[in-house]
């Protein structure tokens, strides 16, 4: 189940690492519409065709890597698409729920993680921020 601290840092949009499995070997991605639902329950927004989506449909096997304030962890668990579009996006994007297997805390003594990922929107950011408030509006509900 989710630590407090990682429920806290799971509630908004949280750059992450997404591992999947495509042909007995590792596919990663970078999401950052991921949300905790829950303890037991994580929420990631991805692009319909994309090949994790694919991946997830064919073998269920998720791993998700999230690093914030004093968090490095790795939550396993199997997934499957919930919503395969999400209404009123201009584009394809699935909904995808994990359900939550095991948490394994990633950071060694003498180390911690300092902060969150730094990422930005480019280009329009008026439509991207209202983008990723569709988006999160859609893994809450």
């Amino acid at each position: 189940m989710l630590s407090e601290n990682l429920k806290a840092l799971l509630k908004d949009l949280t750059p992450s690492v997404v591992a999947t499995v495509f042909d007995s070997k590792a596919h990663l991605a970078f999401v950052s519409w991921l949300i905790a639902k829950d303890e037991k329950t994580l929420r990631i927004a991805l692009s319909s065709n994309s090949k994790t989506v694919e991946n997830i449909k064919n073998n269920s096997y998720v791993g998700v890597s999230v690093f914030g304030p004093e968090v490095a962890s790795t939550i396993y668990g199997t997934g499957k698409v919930i919503k395969e579009r999400i209404e009123n996006i201009p584009f394809p994007v699935s909904v995808v729920e994990v359900e939550i297997e095991s948490v394994v805390d990633n950071l060694f003594p003498g180390a911690t993680v300092k902060g969150v990922i730094p990422f930005e929107h480019t280009g329009n950011i008026q439509k991207m921020v209202e983008l990723d408030e569709k988006v999160l509006k859609a893994l809450k509900e």
